[in-house]
């Protein structure tokens, strides 16, 4: 499973010009569920992202959490984070899981997040989406489960 984090002040998503999830002072995630993904993919991810300290302390220091800020989150699901883009011009998604299993993944996560963070926006599975945001720093992070799940002295 693969997760884009950013910083956001703000971010909105649009499904045919209607705000169907947003959040403020928060973290905007794109979220990619990968062939392989399980529950634990999830698990791992949802604990990490809540507990990245990327929030300004008053000593401008990133040392704060989402949930230490009480920030709020949008998540919104993602294909094409698993795009394999090795061959020719053309990405294809093949390491992407089907439909109906991504969207139950995507679902858990975000119940997960839901239970640490104060508010959670959602995009709509499958849908074709427009998102605005206003990123702070800007702050972007991509983190994936597999990392997560190797022994800590193997992690680069």
């Amino acid at each position: 499973m693969k997760a884009v984090l950013q910083r956001v002040s703000y971010a909105a998503c649009r499904v045919d010009g209607e705000i169907t999830g947003e959040c403020k002072n928060g973290l905007l995630v794109l979220l990619g569920v990968g062939k392989e993904d399980t529950e634990e993919d999830a698990r791992l991810l949802a604990e990490k992202i809540c507990k990245c300290r990327i929030f300004c302390d008053d000593n401008d220091k990133m040392n704060f959490s989402v949930c230490d800020i009480d920030g709020e989150m949008l998540v919104i699901s993602n294909f094409t984070l698993l795009a394999n883009y090795a061959h020719g011009n053309r990405p294809d998604y093949m390491n992407a899981k089907k439909p109906d299993e991504a969207n139950k993944l995507y679902e858990y996560f975000c119940e997960l997040v839901s239970q640490k963070v104060k508010r959670i926006g959602r995009g709509v599975f499958g849908a074709e989406m427009h998102i605005e945001t206003q990123l702070m720093g800007p702050v972007t992070i991509v983190m994936d489960s597999e990392v997560l799940k190797m022994p800590k002295s193997q992690r680069k």
